[in-house]
């Protein structure tokens, strides 16, 4: 029987509020749960079906892992999918460590991005191009958030997260940082370095005035057709995209 405790517990790591008393976070679906189990993230529990338990046999038997069975009707009650028929895992949260790059390598730079939709679409991304560095300003959604851990499909796991005072770090920055604007170059026909910060900002305002002072290039993507804006995340992945395509 699948107690209230641990029911009222796993429910609490919903809320950023315990998720930060209690320095841990729930991934969720078989897909993530994987990835986790397959990471550097220490698990402390793993709720899982006894279907998902089975399928994935070699997996929990090379593994010291906690595990237990539960009923898909439990595991239901738990989590924040509409319907999640394989596992739930509590985790700990790593420490919000500085972050500094090499010379020919990317890192992300995000300003107020809001909606743990984007965020998780933006890890993902970010995950496909090869990057594994990103900064957030201290008003970007929790990493830790259920859903921003499930839009990254299991890429959180090879992601590097710092969160600070853009104002502070952006000015120690060696690489060129290049931001996202309207007025900028064509990102099309612009040649970037072999490495630096891409700078992108909020869902609705775009960047703060007062990070953009620090920008070395602006960059912008040209619109063809009649939408008014582009979500940030698909502006991240075309941006992305330019800049594996035309390093020079």
């Amino acid at each position: 029987m699948f107690s209230k405790n641990k029911s009222k517990f796993i429910k609490s790591l919903q809320i950023k509020k315990f998720r930060t008393e209690y320095k841990k976070f729930l991934v969720e679906g078989a897909k993530s749960t994987l990835e986790l189990i397959n990471s550097d993230y220490f698990i402390n529990e793993l709720f899982v079906t006894e279907r998902f338990y089975q399928e994935n046999s070699s997996i929990f038997s090379q593994r010291k892992l906690t595990v237990e069975i539960i009923s898909e009707s439990d595991l239901s009650s738990i989590s924040t999918f509409a319907s999640n028929n394989a596992a739930i895992a509590v985790a700990t949260m790593k420490e919000n460590n500085t972050i500094s790059t090499a010379k020919n390598e990317f890192a992300l730079v995000l300003d107020e991005v809001k909606d743990p939709g984007n965020l998780g679409t933006i890890i993902r991304i970010a995950d496909w191009y090869g990057i594994t560095k990103i900064i957030c300003s201290e008003t970007t959604v929790d990493f830790y958030n259920p859903k921003v851990i499930s839009a990254s499909m299991g890429s959180f796991t090879r992601a590097s997260l710092y969160y600070c005072d853009l104002e502070k770090f952006l000015p120690t920055v060696q690489s060129p940082i290049y931001g996202a604007d309207l007025e900028g170059e064509n990102v099309h026909e612009y040649s970037f370095s072999p490495g630096g910060y891409l700078l992108m900002g909020n869902e609705s305002e775009g960047l703060s005035t007062h990070v953009k002072k620090y920008i070395t290039k602006k960059i912008h993507i040209p619109r063809y057709g009649q939408a008014e804006s582009l979500n940030v995340a698909i502006a991240t992945a075309i941006i992305c995209d330019n800049i594996k395509r035309k390093i020079h």
